[in-house]
């Protein structure tokens, strides 16, 4: 089973319990790590299928590409043909790098208040 079959499973699996299936709740039920950028463009091409919600087994215990499958994989293509694929993963590390400037800035805040209270103790 590739990831972005497990992804669409999750999914499926959310949206049958009513829950809508968001970045955060899907990457918590995966068996694996998946690159965010896989997440991302998977979840926004996908469409609910309720029986989609385990993998499909043959007689020989195989698990059997659909073609559901086959479609995703010319879907997962056709957008990494496009760029569309750079343009989430830019706009998945551009997310990152503002998270890791914002925990940077509340650093350097924490540590010129500590500098200066230790200097206030310093003085007196």
């Amino acid at each position: 089973m590739t990831i972005i079959d497990e992804i669409l499973i999750c999914a499926n699996q959310l949206a049958n319990d009513g829950k809508k299936p968001t970045v955060a709740l899907v990457k918590a039920k995966l068996s694996q790590r998946a690159p965010l950028a896989t997440l991302i463009t998977t979840l926004k091409n996908w469409q609910h299928q309720p029986d989609f919600i385990t993998p499909k087994i043959k007689g020989d215990g195989k698990i059997e590409q659909d073609e559901f499958t086959n479609n995703s994989s010319a879907l997962l293509d056709s957008l990494i043909d496009s760029g569309a694929i750079k343009k989430v993963i830019q706009q998945s590390l551009d997310q990152e790098l503002a998270e890791i400037k914002n925990e940077l800035i509340t650093m350097q805040l924490q540590i010129k208040h500590l500098t200066e209270q230790l200097n206030t103790k310093d003085s007196t």
